[in-house]
């Protein structure tokens, strides 16, 4: 499901960047695709964690194909050896096993997550050990909608400004905060471009 921002904040980001509106039209009909579930969301983000987007790629497949219906409860009753298989490490086991703890212990909290900030929802998911600010943004960007997310934690974005900005790693503070607020209130949309001019397939959670 395309965000329901993309469009204006194609024309926004085209009006305000001449690097980001070369990247828009060369992927015109491309767009950030919202995941309506949030377990598989976030699930797929723990997957992707330090990770390049076709070995996440991968590994999803392999998960999502240990059966048709991926729920808390079901992923709690795979063994660890069926989840290395999909060549997951025994963190990113442990990670999945405290998310679908989290998801079946909190079914308020995620039933009426539209009516939280995103200040409450990072405070709630930061319990989960294994979850970091990578992860939430992750969730915020592909799950939730959210708009202006600048995750400055992902070596991806940071390697795609360096590549279509000319610019020298590591990035200046003043360089990121110049860009966060050319781009806002489209940050997330203008990262997902970024990371569109590095990988071959879109980047997907």
């Amino acid at each position: 499901m395309k965000p329901k921002y993309w469009n204006k904040g194609k024309l926004y980001l085209s009006n305000k960047d001449r690097v980001l509106k070369k990247l828009i039209e060369t992927y015109p009909n491309e767009y950030l695709s919202l995941n309506s579930n949030y377990f598989h969301s976030f699930i797929n983000s723990i997957i992707g964690q330090q990770i390049s987007v076709s070995a996440a790629d991968s590994m999803k497949k392999k998960f999502f194909n240990l059966r048709h219906d991926i729920t808390p409860n079901n992923v709690l009753k795979f063994k660890t050896i069926e989840l290395r298989k999909c060549g997951l490490s025994r963190q990113k086991i442990l990670y999945i096993k405290n998310t679908a703890i989290f998801f079946t212990k909190n079914k308020n909290f995620l039933k009426n997550i539209s009516y939280y900030s995103e200040e409450e929802i990072s405070s709630k998911l930061i319990k989960i050990k294994g979850v970091g600010p990578w992860t939430i943004h992750m969730f915020l960007m592909f799950s939730f909608g959210s708009a202006n997310i600048f995750p400055i934690g992902d070596l991806g974005f940071l390697k795609a400004i360096c590549k279509n900005y000319n610019k020298k790693s590591p990035l200046k503070e003043k360089e990121l905060i110049y860009l966060k607020k050319k781009w806002s209130p489209y940050c997330s949309q203008a990262t997902w471009y970024l990371w569109r001019s590095l990988d071959p397939i879109p980047v997907n959670y």
